[in-house]
C-alpha cells in the first residue's frame, strides 16, 4: 500500500499552524474590500476559505483519531498551550472569514461562521496556562486576537442586520479583548521583538484588530439604532485612535527592529507579519471611514500592498516549502530522470 504523498506529510506537518495562513489571507480579503478592491478580495476570500475547509478537515479528522486520548496528551508540557493558541488562532480566522463573506453580502454565511467561532472561543480561553512565570513569544496575544476578532464580526453583522443585541456584545467583547491584551502584554518576552521569526508581529497585530473593532462598533451605529450616546461615542473615538496609534508605532518599531537585526524570512510563522501588515491596513481604511480622516486612507493603502507583498513572498515561500519538502526517512534522489 502506497505511503501519503509528499505533499500530504508536508500538510500533517503544518495543518496546526496554518490557521495563520487563513487569518492572515482573511484579514487582506477584508483590508482590500475596505479599499475597493472587489476582484481582488474575493479572490483572496476564496482562498482564505478554501483553507478553511481543509483544516477544519484535519481538525475533524485529528478529532476522531484522538479518541479519548486527548487526556493523556494534555498532560504533555507545552502541548496544552501549543493546542490552545491553534484554536483561538482558527477562532480569529473564522471570525475574519465571516467578516469577509458579510463585506460581500452574504450575511447569513456570516452569521453561520459565527456560531462555531462562539462555541469554541471560550474553551481555550479558559484553559490554563502551562509554564506561567515564564515569559512567552508573540503567540500570547491570541486571546486578544481571538476575542477582538468575534467584535469585529459582530460588530460587522450588527450594521449589516441592524440588530443592537450583536452590536453591545460586540462591546462587551471589545473591552474585554483590551484587558486579555494587557494582560499578554505583560506575560511576553520583549527580546522577542529582535529576536522573534514572525509570530512578535502579533504584538503589533492585536493592537491593530482592536482598533479595527473599535472603527466598526462607531460605524455600526445609526439614527435607527442609536447605540451610543455622545459620551459613549467619544470615548470609542479616543480609544480607538490611540489603539491605531499605537498598532502603527508598534509596526515602526517591529520593522526598525527587523533591519537592525535580520533574522530568517522563510518560516511558517511569518504568516502572523503578514496579518499584522494587513490587519493595520485595515484598521487605518476603517478608521478613516469611522472617523472621516480622509489621509488616513492614503496610508491604509500604502500598508495594505505592502501587506499584498508580505503575503506573495510567504505564499510562494510555503508553495516552494510544499515541493521541496522530503518526508522523514526519504532520501530525496539526486538520479537524473
Amino acid at each position: 500500500m502506497p505511503g501519503p504523498s509528499p505533499s500530504t506529510d508536508w500538510w500533517a506537518q503544518r495543518a496546526p499552524s496554518a490557521s495563520a495562513a487563513v487569518l492572515a489571507t482573511g484579514t487582506l480579503a477584508v483590508g482590500l474590500d475596505l479599499a475597493g478592491y472587489g476582484v481582488l478580495s474575493r479572490i483572496a476570500l476564496g482562498l482564505a476559505c478554501a483553507a478553511w475547509l481543509m483544516l477544519a478537515a484535519d481538525f475533524t479528522l485529528r478529532l476522531l483519531l484522538a479518541g479519548t486520548r486527548w487526556r493523556a496528551y494534555a498532560a504533555v508540557p507545552g502541548l496544552l498551550d501549543t493546542a490552545a493558541t491553534a484554536a483561538l488562532t482558527t477562532v480569529a480566522a473564522t471570525a475574519v472569514l465571516g467578516t469577509g463573506f458579510s463585506a460581500a453580502g452574504s450575511q447569513s454565511l456570516a452569521a453561520a461562521l459565527l456560531v462555531p467561532a462562539v462555541l469554541l472561543w471560550p474553551v481555550p480561553l479558559a484553559l490554563p496556562v502551562q509554564d506561567g512565570e515564564r515569559r512567552r513569544p508573540g503567540t500570547v496575544f491570541a486571546r486578544c486576537m481571538a476575542t477582538q476578532g468575534l467584535a469585529v464580526l459582530c460588530a460587522t453583522l450588527a450594521a449589516a442586520e441592524s440588530a443592537a443585541w450583536l452590536a453591545h456584545a460586540a462591546l462587551v467583547l471589545f473591552w474585554l479583548g483590551l484587558v486579555l491584551y494587557v494582560l499578554a502584554l505583560a506575560r511576553f518576552d520583549v527580546r522577542q521583538v529582535t529576536e522573534g521569526r514572525g509570530d512578535h508581529w502579533l504584538a503589533g497585530g492585536a493592537l491593530a484588530i482592536s482598533a479595527l473593532a473599535g472603527a466598526r462598533l462607531i460605524s455600526s451605529d445609526s439614527a435607527r439604532l442609536y447605540l451610543w450616546n455622545d459620551d459613549d461615542r467619544g470615548v470609542l473615538r479616543h480609544v480607538t485612535v490611540v489603539l491605531l496609534v499605537l498598532a502603527l508605532a508598534g509596526c515602526a518599531v517591529l520593522l526598525a527592529a527587523e533591519f537592525l537585526r535580520p533574522r530568517p524570512r522563510r518560516e511558517i510563522r511569518r504568516w502572523a507579519t503578514v496579518f499584522a501588515w494587513a490587519k493595520t491596513a485595515a484598521a487605518a481604511l476603517a478608521v478613516a471611514a469611522a472617523l472621516d480622516v480622509s489621509w488616513l486612507d492614503g496610508l491604509g493603502e500604502v500598508l495594505l500592498w505592502v501587506a499584498v507583498a508580505a503575503w506573495l513572498a510567504v505564499t510562494a515561500w510555503a508553495v516552494a516549502s510544499a515541493r521541496s519538502y522530503v518526508p522523514p526517512g526519504r532520501i530525496r534522489s539526486r538520479a537524473r530522470r
